[in-house]
């Protein structure tokens, strides 16, 4: 293969950039945050590289670059990424996809063990120098529903199965998981309120698309036991965040912990900062020390694999959107 430009949508100072230096030797590279940085290279390009983009300016450097043959971007989630032209392309697509998924899982342990032993009733105790016995739960035994099993979803499931959890999936094509050892019931996407109704933890890992926008509605909320507890770690406009402050202001579950939202940041005032029965993450439950790098050296994976030929990695289906 000829040599490659690679147009870099992301700021030219951002550390995880000098890997790129491993790119083969005549690789051409621009990279930059405004349109101008790619005036130049993009009617040469054949790799776009969407770092950390906006979707506006993703739009305009795309239409400069005829000749892109692959397209990659550094996140999981594809609602900020896809757009018309991109989607009806038949350029193939690439993203994130399993690179965060260990430590979204491993946050979703926590999350579970946080409301199952009460930490922040512990935490109360003690900042008040208060001794107060009170009963836990075990885990063991308890049921894990997963909506949307993705790479994620398996994350979840596998270390939830080493708690001697039951696991519960959700997915858009039930027959992928039926085999699966660490799932003990399959559900499509029809069957979420029985899901709903029988978990006492259930995880919103679904892609954003059409068809997932509130799919966790007031409806689905409801049906919920009034012990159990509603995770998110895939995108927040999955979850009716209305409904479930409703849920949570009168105690209709017990619980949500929240990684994604459908504003980020939260903004002042939020009720979500005053509710004592949730526990907040600033969507950084897959920001380990070396996130970015590990993001970057996926992608550079994959570049070796565009340049021998071979098939890419995390394509995905542009039409459904993960």
């Amino acid at each position: 293969m000829d040599n490659s430009t690679v147009l870099v949508l992301a700021n030219p100072a951002d550390r995880e950039l000098a890997l790129l230096e491993k790119l083969p030797e005549g690789t051409s590279i621009a990279a930059g945050e405004h349109l101008d940085a790619f005036r130049n290279a993009a009617p040469a390009a054949d790799v776009i590289l969407n770092w950390s983009g906006a979707l506006d300016l993703f739009e305009r450097v795309w239409s400069l670059a005829p000749r892109v043959r692959w397209v990659h971007s550094r996140s999981a989630g594809l609602d900020g990424v896809l757009f018309p032209e991109l989607a009806a392309s038949p350029v193939p697509l690439t993203n994130g996809t399993g690179v965060f998924s260990q430590s979204l899982g491993e946050f979703v342990v926590g999350a579970v063990l946080f409301f199952a032993k009460d930490f922040r009733r512990m935490l109360r105790n003690q900042q008040a120098g208060r001794w107060e016995q009170f009963d836990i739960e075990e885990v063991s035994g308890q049921t894990l529903g997963i909506v949307g099993y993705g790479d994620i979803g398996r994350a979840c499931a596998r270390r939830a199965k080493a708690l001697g959890m039951h696991v519960f999936a959700l997915r858009r094509r039930p027959q992928r998981s039926s085999a699966d050892p660490d799932v003990d019931a399959v559900y499509p996407l029809e069957g979420l309120g029985d899901l709903m109704a029988r978990c006492d933890y259930v995880v919103a890992a679904a892609p954003l698309t059409p068809e997932t926008r509130h799919l966790i509605g007031a409806a689905a909320i409801a049906a919920m036991k009034p012990s159990a507890v509603l995770i998110n770690v895939g995108r927040g406009p999955v979850v009716d965040e209305a409904a479930l402050i409703q849920a949570l202001e009168h105690k209709r579950i017990r619980g949500a912990a929240l990684d994604v939202f459908e504003q980020e940041p939260l903004p002042d005032g939020h009720p979500f900062y005053r509710l004592d029965n949730v526990l907040l993450s600033p969507h950084c439950a897959d920001h380990t020390p070396d996130w970015l790098e590990q993001a970057m050296r996926f992608f550079l994976e994959n570049f070796a694999r565009y340049r021998a030929g071979q098939p890419l990695l995390n394509v995905v289906d542009k039409q459904l959107g993960y």
